[in-house]
């Protein structure tokens, strides 16, 4: 499928546009696909206490350029819902996702945070909300998943129309060997690398994705799971462009699955006298997770995860993006 979004929104009308979680790189990418689209756009951040204990102007991302910058904390559900009502937003778009992982985070960030700038979307006139969450709470182990699930659950029920973004895994996330590599350490797969499949996709993509999402009709009222363009690939296959892109010969070296149990065991026994043994022994199950579970469409029939009725979306590649990250690595040295 093309990412053209001149033909996704020709006839549409424009429309005023805050984008929630507008710092991350996600945000900032939809930010300019709206922008470019012609619509009115709020960028949504959170005020910087550094900044204005010292005295300095916010430096705003250049990539905001040509949306209107909103300070807000959407942890503070009085504050924002304050800033909001006089704003008249037509949609919101919430890229808002807790950091860590750890449980603490996920109830902050990933349903309380959004429950609040549910109700501010609302208090402000608001009559489309457009939620990015994950492709991996199909099969929710992790309490970040369960924190995704139940606002996703509170959304539904809400008055407001909405449509729930779930992609797959992002090129940003499949970029943590890279450092290896070029140090001429091995890839490391977890088992034989073939345990899992997904089908990986650009912020650019996903932006023009969410930002069709705005005007489209038809996609009111869905949950959208959405990966790049195929095929769907293994870690293995991710390691072989990787080292393709750098211009050197695969060498890989296996981590047993077991090693995350035996990591989340250890540390779950001292969960209980620090929050610090909780939140790594969350880590472990996520690390897991990631590591056995496929980013794909799951049938829920069969309990499989099916590439191909994985729907896909866009036109950049991975190995172009693996390239270029490498070409700016040798260019910083």
């Amino acid at each position: 499928m093309s990412g053209d979004r001149s033909t996704a929104t020709q006839g549409f009308v424009l429309r005023r546009i805050c984008v929630a979680g507008a710092s991350g790189t996600i945000g900032r990418a939809v930010v300019r696909a709206l922008v470019a689209d012609g619509h009115e756009v709020t960028a949504l951040l959170r005020p910087s206490s550094e900044q204005a204990s010292e005295g300095r102007s916010r430096q705003i991302p250049a990539e905001l350029s040509g949306a209107r910058i909103l300070e807000g904390d959407p942890l503070d559900a009085g504050a924002l819902g304050a800033l909001f009502e006089p704003e008249g937003f037509d949609t919101v778009v919430s890229c808002l996702a807790a950091r860590s992982g750890s449980a603490k985070d996920a109830e902050s960030v990933d349903y309380q945070a959004n429950c609040n700038l549910l109700a501010a979307a609302q208090n402000a006139g608001a009559d489309h909300f457009i939620l990015l969450s994950a492709i991996c709470v199909q099969r929710p182990h992790l309490a970040f998943q369960h924190a995704k699930l139940r606002f996703e659950a509170e959304l539904k029920s809400s008055p407001i129309d909405y449509t729930i973004v779930r992609p797959t895994a992002f090129f940003k996330s499949l970029s943590g060997q890279a450092a290896r590599i070029v140090k001429g350490k091995p890839f490391l797969l977890f088992g034989d690398g073939e345990l899992t499949r997904c089908k990986p996709i650009s912020d650019a993509d996903l932006a023009r994705y969410i930002a069709d999402c705005a005007v489209l009709p038809e996609r009111r009222g869905a949950t959208l799971p959405i990966g790049g363009p195929g095929p769907a690939i293994t870690l293995k296959q991710q390691g072989e462009l990787l080292f393709e892109a750098a211009g050197r010969e695969p060498h890989f070296r296996s981590v047993p699955i077991a090693m995350f149990d035996a990591a989340a065991a250890v540390l779950s026994a001292g969960a209980r006298f620090s929050d610090w043994f909780a939140e790594k022994a969350e880590y472990a199950r996520i690390g897991k997770y990631y590591a056995t579970q496929s980013m794909l469409l799951l049938d829920p029939e069969t309990g499989d995860y099916s590439a191909q009725a994985t729907p896909e979306f866009g036109e950049d590649r991975l190995i172009d993006h693996y390239r270029q990250l490498l070409s700016e690595r040798a260019n910083s040295k």
